[in-house]
């Protein structure tokens, strides 16, 4: 069944005809992703990579009834292509700019938190796969063979190495969903690893998170509550990162004792979480779970 996207999602690209939204549009189209048009103001009415281009939003999901955008925007123009997708009705924003300003994250946040009725993955995001269905963000697609272990994860290439395990473990991804490394993003771990509880094709569920934030903490809690299991492998890189210190991501950094890797490692172990020592054994963990 998969979360969020499969074949039947109606997707366009904001940024359509720019050149990261022209080189991914394209990956996209040829993994067999629907793609339905794409947004570039102002050149709305002629045909790129075989698609349609629209001015606006709004009139792409008049003409198209789309549901899900994806954005190659760069980040000074991010926050009003993320509100005109919010009142323009579609369901899922997957934002893959990276450097959207801290104030109108806080801002989007608000706006979406009011209304609850469209999710925003990302920013900063490889975004999300179905394999075999639709590849709605950056990741090579190829990795990714169908199954049904679920990942969510802080991490893109960490995402990619996961899938790459489990594949070569014998087993495959139902969805894969990289929600972002910024301070501030638009879905909790939590919100996307309740979507796998209630997904009949994810049996098993692994979460990559990394220092800072209370995202893994607060989904391993919700996890521990839930009265239906499913098994949760996780991961949590930056154990030899030092306080204070930004380690990749803008929001991989240690502000307090509760955001240290060996913090949340001992919390998901307390809430039944089976902690995976490197991402090397993800695939070996999986395959002793599921054999």
């Amino acid at each position: 069944m998969s979360i969020l996207v499969n074949k039947f999602s109606k997707i366009i690209v904001q940024g359509f005809t720019g050149k990261e939204g022209s080189f991914h549009s394209h990956k996209m189209i040829s993994y067999g992703t629907p793609i339905m048009g794409g947004v570039t103001p102002g050149k709305g009415g002629k045909i790129h990579l075989g698609k349609p281009i629209f001015n606006t939003v709004e009139e792409a999901v008049k003409k198209l009834n789309a549901n899900i955008s994806i954005l190659f925007v760069p980040p000074m123009f991010a926050y009003d292509a993320i509100i005109e997708s919010i009142y323009s009705g579609i369901k899922i924003i997957i934002c893959i700019t990276e450097g959207i300003p801290i104030s109108d994250m806080l801002k989007i946040k608000n706006i979406i938190n009011k209304k609850k009725n469209c999710i925003l993955i990302g920013p900063n995001c490889p975004g999300i796969i179905t394999p075999n269905e639709a590849k709605v963000g950056i990741m090579p697609g190829f990795i990714f063979k169908k199954g049904r272990v679920g990942i969510v994860s802080k991490s893109g290439t960490l995402t990619y190495e996961a899938a790459n395990q489990v594949v070569k473990s014998g087993y495959g991804i139902s969805t894969a969903v990289g929600i972002g490394g910024d301070p501030i993003i638009g879905t909790s771990m939590k919100s996307i690893i309740s979507e796998f509880f209630n997904d009949s094709e994810t049996d098993i569920i692994v979460m990559i998170g990394e220092i800072g934030g209370k995202l893994e903490i607060n989904a391993a809690k919700w996890i521990k509550n839930q009265k239906k299991k499913k098994p949760v492998l996780g991961f949590i890189a930056g154990q030899t990162a030092p306080k204070g210190r930004t380690m990749g991501h803008a929001g991989a950094i240690v502000g307090e004792k509760n955001e240290t890797a060996i913090y949340k490692i001992n919390m998901l172990k307390k809430c039944g979480i089976k902690i995976i020592k490197s991402p090397s054994k993800i695939g070996d963990e999986v395959f002793q779970i599921l054999k």
